[in-house]
């Protein structure tokens, strides 16, 4: 996935037909929400069109809100990546650790496996957690707040969940866009990360580990 370069010089909002700033709107009111547009997904497709036939002027917007703009167009994807920290998600501390534990598993599967499609239960996800970052069972995430980190992540387009009873049959796909928001260059620096967590004598923030800090913000 690769920024839009194609601009032309004289690419303005300013000279958009009211139509067109209406879409322009739209598309920007989506990205700010979730931080992309998936044109697979119902009713999005007008929404990325847009994207893909006005890239210059979609850059143009969004570098001046602080994002860069980030196309796949085999999978109609457009997402917006913050060029500041104040910008960035910010997180808990638990919804961190799940966040890393859904990266290595889609680094994983695609490395070793060429996976084009990552899933996994909620009950392996724990699993995983309990492997790979949280040895103390007791800093396992209720279901209740499993739900919550789910569908936070879920909002923001970084997984698709199918709920199921019980929960912990629950079926994550985790899609690639969640390595724009947790950025790392490759396994070897998500150890990096994660020993931090393993080790007990050393502190760790969010900000730290991920680029991200205690609360939600767009």
């Amino acid at each position: 996935m690769t920024p839009e370069t194609n601009s032309t010089p004289n690419a303005s909002v300013l000279r958009l037909n009211d139509a067109d700033r209406n879409r322009l709107g739209e598309v920007l009111r989506e990205l700010l929400a979730h931080g992309s547009i998936m044109g697979l997904e119902p009713g999005k497709s007008d929404i990325y069109d847009w994207c893909r036939q006005n890239p210059d002027c979609l850059r143009e917007m969004t570098a001046l809100l602080g994002f860069a703009v980030f196309s796949e167009h085999e999978s109609r994807l457009a997402q917006v990546v913050p060029q500041s920290s104040s910008l960035t998600l910010r997180l808990r501390q638990d919804a961190t650790l799940v966040l890393l534990a859904l990266w290595y598993e889609l680094d994983t599967q695609v490395r070793d496996n060429g996976a084009t499609e990552v899933r996994l239960t909620v009950e392996e996800l724990n699993q995983l957690l309990k492997e790979k970052l949280m040895p103390d069972l007791k800093s396992q995430p209720s279901a209740g707040r499993m739900r919550e980190i789910l569908a936070q992540a879920r909002r923001f387009n970084l997984i698709r969940v199918d709920l199921a009873e019980p929960f912990e049959q629950s079926r994550i796909e985790i899609l690639p866009t969640l390595k724009k928001v947790i950025q790392f260059n490759g396994i070897e620096d998500w150890n990096k990360t994660a020993e931090l967590h393993r080790n007990p004598t050393v502190e760790v923030s969010d900000a730290e580990a991920t680029g991200e800090g205690e609360e939600e913000t767009p």
